[in-house]
C-alpha cells in the first residue's frame, strides 16, 4: 500500500480546551462518518492527509465503520514523523446502543480499541441515549420493536469503570440538538463544566438527513463578504465564540486545511449576535426513537421538551 504525503505546507498548530478530566482536547476535530463508507485503503489516506494538514483530533465511532483505517492512518502518521507521539493525536469514539448495557460497555471499548491498535481512547462517548437489542448493531436496524429502556445509571457506571482502567482518558454523552445549541443546553453545561462539541457544524446535508440552511444562509453569507471568509469559516468561528469545538467533515485536503483556519481572527458583536437571526432547525426529527417499548414515548421526551 502505498502513502503518498502532500507538499511541504507548515501545518499550523490548533488550540486547546482543558477538560474536566484534567486532560486537553484540540479545539477542532474532523468527524468519520461517511455514507457510502469508501475502501479502508481510500480512508487511510484521507486521515493521513488530515494529520498532515495539521488535525490531531479525530471523531470516530463503531457504528461509522472507520475505527479500523483511522487507526492505521494514525500508526502510518507516526513512522513518517508527521506526528511525533500518541500523546499528540485525541482520538474519540462512540459506544453504540446495541452496548448501552452495564456488563457490554467494557466489552465494547475492548473492541474499539483492538480496532483502532490503541492501548486507551482520549473520549468514549455513549453514542445516544438508546438502547437496542443486543443482536442489533446498525443504523438501519432502529426499528420501534428493538428498541428498549435505558438503563442511564447502570451504562454510565461502566462508563466511568472504563476510566478508572484507564482505557478512556475521559468520557461523556453524545447526541443530536438542534442546528444551533439551545440556551437551556449551553448553560446547563457551563454550570457543570461539560464542554459542548458540535457534531456536523455545517448541516452535513444528504437526502437522509441533514440541512442545507447553513450553507445557504443569507446572514452567513452577508458576513463572508465583510469578512472575506467562506461560509464554513464564519460557521465555525461562531461555534468557537459560544466555546463549543467543531468537528468538521471534510475528506478534501484544501477544505481541511481552510476549516483550519479559524483561529486567528474574530467575529464583531454585531456580526455574532446576526447568528441569533438564523432559524433553528433539527438535523432529523428524532421520530424513529419514539416507541411505548423505548424511554420516549413522545418526541417532546426525546428532545426534552426543547421547541
Amino acid at each position: 500500500m502505498a502513502f503518498v504525503l502532500q507538499e511541504n505546507i507548515e501545518a499550523k498548530k490548533v488550540p486547546e480546551v482543558l477538560l474536566n478530566s484534567g486532560h486537553k482536547m484540540p479545539m477542532i476535530g474532523l468527524g468519520t462518518s461517511v455514507t457510502p463508507l469508501p475502501p479502508h485503503q481510500t480512508l487511510i489516506q484521507i486521515f493521513i492527509d488530515a494529520f498532515e494538514a495539521g488535525y490531531t483530533h479525530f471523531d470516530t465511532a463503531f457504528l461509522y465503520g472507520t475505527e479500523e483505517p483511522l487507526g492505521i492512518a494514525l500508526a502510518k502518521a507516526l513512522e513518517l514523523g508527521i506526528v511525533n507521539s500518541r500523546h499528540e493525536a485525541f482520538i474519540t469514539s462512540k459506544l453504540w446502543c446495541n452496548n448501552a448495557y452495564h456488563d457490554l460497555v467494557l466489552p465494547a471499548l475492548k473492541t474499539t480499541l483492538k480496532k483502532l491498535g490503541l492501548d486507551y481512547l482520549d473520549l468514549y462517548l455513549i453514542h445516544m441515549p438508546v438502547r437496542l437489542k443486543p443482536e442489533v448493531d446498525g443504523v438501519l436496524e432502529i426499528r420501534k420493536e428493538n428498541l428498549l429502556p435505558f438503563d442511564m445509571k447502570g451504562t454510565w457506571e461502566a462508563m466511568e469503570e472504563c476510566q478508572r482502567l484507564g482505557l478512556a482518558r475521559s468520557i461523556g454523552v453524545s447526541g443530536n440538538e438542534p442546528i444551533m445549541a439551545t440556551r437551556k443546553l449551553i448553560e446547563f453545561c457551563k454550570q457543570k463544566r461539560i464542554h459542548l462539541a458540535a457534531w456536523s457544524p455545517l448541516g452535513s446535508y444528504t437526502k437522509l438527513w441533514g440541512t442545507n440552511s447553513v450553507m445557504e444562509s443569507p446572514i452567513i453569507n452577508e458576513i463572508t463578504i465583510s469578512k472575506h471568509k467562506s461560509v464554513p469559516q464564519v460557521a465555525l468561528k461562531w461555534i468557537l465564540e459560544q466555546g463549543a469545538i467543531p468537528i468538521v467533515k471534510s475528506f478534501n485536503k484544501e477544505r481541511m486545511r481552510e476549516n483550519l483556519e479559524i483561529f486567528e481572527w474574530e467575529l464583531s458583536q454585531e456580526e455574532s449576535q446576526k447568528f441569533s437571526q438564523i432559524p433553528q432547525r433539527r438535523m432529523f426529527s428524532g421520530e424513529i426513537f419514539v416507541s411505548e417499548n423505548g424511554p420516549y414515548k413522545s418526541l417532546e421526551e426525546f428532545w426534552d421538551a426543547e421547541s
